[in-house]
């Protein structure tokens, strides 16, 4: 079962910021993920409005996701985040039916 990791992130240091973007597609790559949203266009619906950026990620499963997080490729890019960035990852199991 698919899971998704969404990723809500206060950029500071917009320049130091390109650095974690370009590292961190290649371990996302790497485990499987794929970006259905990577901080685009975005309303706010309903209740407060929503002012950080949002990226949503999918994997094959939860597994794959956290493999991803703590991998070694990652924490090159958390390291490069750094300083330049705070946010709140969760990873959510996708929904089936059955």
């Amino acid at each position: 079962m698919p899971a998704y990791m969404v990723a809500r992130i206060n950029v500071t240091d917009p320049v130091q910021y390109e650095q974690y973007k370009a590292l961190a597609p290649i371990a996302i790559k790497k485990y499987g993920g794929e970006y259905m949203t990577r901080g685009g266009a975005m309303e706010t619906m309903e209740g407060p409005e929503e002012t950080l950026r949002v990226v949503l990620v999918k994997f094959p499963d939860m597994d794959s996701a956290r493999g991803f997080y703590n991998s070694p490729e990652y924490k090159k890019a958390r390291d490069a985040r750094d300083g330049a960035a705070e946010g709140q990852f969760i990873i959510l199991e996708g929904y089936s039916p059955e």
